[in-house]
């Protein structure tokens, strides 16, 4: 049995779907806060089970008879560790065999400020004496390629990237990785460093979006503090807004780089290129 966490969230949903490519929906367990959210998944004939990263008691009824745990990152930033921690203890009570931890990209060394937690976890990991296999996920494309309608509004790419290059990856690439470790054997012990197989400066995105567009769009290079000024202004929380523009600066100090190509060995395919995400973008209109 293999359970999933966060599972109704989009890179949840994306491991289950490669999944059920290759095992039963009666050997995957859906773990989620809110087991209406995934209706869809009952009819496929997963088995959902609630679990709240808050509520240990939760995950130890939701761990009950798994081989193997997913434990795909919180997205409260600031309240990562002790739900993740909550989630590894409920692990060891429940004897899973492995757990699996979505990272981040050198989480060990990351300028990245977001790579706090995700060090962390991993010490939390190595400390509980779980088997274990981490997946230091890249920056997903879809978090660029989300703003190509305001950078068609305004003709810009905004950010504080710098030339940075990004190595990033489609998150259905990232969930391809997910699948094919829980599948896998002899995984216990092991970190991934997962990232796209190219990698672009978001003064090259611009142009990207540009090309495919037919309009004129560039890249506009702006402070740390005004790039998160116009987040804000954009509509965006604070805390997403600081998240993104510390990310980029992370970017400009290499953070969200590597050419090690581990992400399309272990899928064994070439990685999403940022081009085919933009115009899938551009094609949803």
């Amino acid at each position: 049995m293999i359970v999933i966490t966060g599972a109704s969230g989009q890179l949840g949903r994306l491991v289950i779907a490669e999944l059920l490519k290759s095992v039963p929906a009666s050997e995957l367990v859906a773990a989620v806060r809110n087991p209406a959210s995934v209706a869809d998944l009952v009819a496929q004939g997963v088995e959902v089970r609630m679990a709240d990263y808050n509520e240990p008691s939760t995950l130890t009824d939701a761990f009950a008879g798994a081989d193997k745990v997913l434990l795909i990152s919180s997205s409260e930033v600031g309240q990562r560790l002790p739900q993740h921690a909550n989630v590894i203890d409920a692990a060891k009570r429940a004897g899973v065999g492995l757990l699996a931890y979505t990272s981040i990209l050198r989480a060990d060394t990351t300028p990245l400020p977001l790579g706090l937690e995700h060090k962390q976890t991993e010490q939390k990991l190595v400390e509980s004496g779980i088997p274990h296999v981490i997946l230091r996920n890249g920056w997903y494309s879809e978090n660029y390629t989300a703003s190509v309608p305001v950078a068609l509004q305004f003709g810009a790419v905004m950010g504080c990237a710098g030339e940075g290059r990004i190595s990033s990856a489609a998150r259905a690439d990232y969930a391809a990785a997910a699948a094919a470790v829980l599948l896998a054997d002899d995984q216990a012990g092991r970190v991934y460093e997962l990232a796209g197989d190219q990698s672009y400066s978001l003064s090259e995105l611009a142009s990207e979006i540009g090309a495919q567009s037919g309009q004129a769009v560039s890249y506009q290079n702006l402070p740390e503090a005004e790039y998160r000024q116009a987040l804000v202004a954009a509509g965006l929380p604070e805390p997403i807004a600081n998240l993104l523009a510390e990310s980029d600066t992370g970017a400009a100090q290499g953070g969200l780089f590597d050419d090690g190509k581990q992400l399309s060995a272990l899928i064994g395919r070439a990685t999403t290129p940022i081009a085919e995400s933009v115009r899938q973008v551009l094609a949803a209109g």
